[in-house]
């Protein structure tokens, strides 16, 4: 009896000792949460230091004349004005709505021309290689024919973002169609999917990842695109972020055009870090992203 009652309180203590490594395993689990934090933020502040630090560096030689290379603290100042101005706020409207208009283009081109080739032998006969070629294609040298086509219109920069973004769209949903496993497919199948319903509920599913990777090569093509087409096609009725860089180069205010293009630097991070969680989700919910490593 006695051994039964030491038995009894020895299991009582082996619980209570398991309670205690959970509450402290999960202690140690907040405290790496903020050491990842901690561990993907300060290489990030040392970068941005570091380029501080050669920049200012690089004034100090005396290069260049400061109306020229201006130095970070011109530069910053003179962003802070820029933040709380009109013309940001005004710039930023005119280039975002072209740039919303014109991705969206793309992805729609994009999806259905990559849904098209990937399960029609012959179009990816006859189109394949001239979407690759096409992605390859630098954006500006669309600019000449566009002009020609549109003339210094919306329209003409519009064109040249969908033949930007269109092509990288179309090659990640033909490389995810392409690598689909087939037993998906025939697991799909005999299941009773077929057409829609087997791009709905099994291609697109297990194509997604590679999609989203078009996607977000997609819109870094749209956004070199509209960049450069707001710097070649410059309406006068309509203020942009290019627009405002090229004036501030004509009048050779280089803070303002050095504070222009960390506006457009930090607007590509902000949409990385989106297209970032997105695929940061699919992963978490395929269950190939490591706890650890989150």
């Amino acid at each position: 009896m006695a051994s039964d009652t030491l038995t009894t309180a020895q299991r009582s203590d082996a619980e209570i000792s398991g309670l205690d490594a959970l509450e402290i395993a999960g202690r140690e689990k907040e405290t790496s949460r903020a050491a990842r934090v901690w561990a993907a933020t300060w290489p990030k502040l040392a970068a941005l230091a570091l380029t501080i630090t050669v920049w200012q560096a690089t004034v100090w030689t005396g290069w260049k004349e400061q109306w020229a290379l201006a130095p970070p603290g011109q530069v910053f100042a003179d962003l802070a004005d820029y933040v709380f101005s009109a013309a940001l706020w005004d710039g930023l409207a005119t280039t975002g709505r072209r740039a919303a208009l014109g991705f969206a283009a793309a992805l729609v081109i994009g999806l259905a021309l990559g849904l098209a080739v990937a399960r029609v032998k012959v179009l990816r006969a006859a189109l394949g290689s001239m979407i690759t070629a096409l992605q390859t294609m630098p954006s500006i040298a669309w600019f000449p024919l566009a002009i020609l086509l549109f003339g210094l219109t919306e329209q003409a920069i519009f064109f040249v973002v969908v033949l930007g973004a269109a092509p990288s769209i179309a090659n990640g949903v033909i490389y995810g169609v392409d690598y689909v496993p087939p037993l998906l497919l025939r697991a799909g199948r005999n299941l009773g999917a077929r057409r829609l319903n087997l791009y709905r509920y099994v291609i697109a599913p297990a194509a997604l990842p590679a999609i989203v990777a078009g996607l977000k090569q997609g819109w870094a093509f749209a956004w070199r695109s509209l960049m450069a087409g707001e710097l070649l096609v410059v309406i006068a009725t309509r203020t942009s972020i290019g627009a405002q860089l090229t004036y501030a180069r004509e009048l050779n205010e280089a803070p303002r055009l050095m504070a222009i293009m960390i506006v457009i630097l930090v607007l590509g991070l902000v949409v990385d870090s989106l297209f970032g969680a997105a695929d940061k989700a699919i992963r978490r919910r395929w269950g190939v992203l490591d706890p650890a490593g989150q």
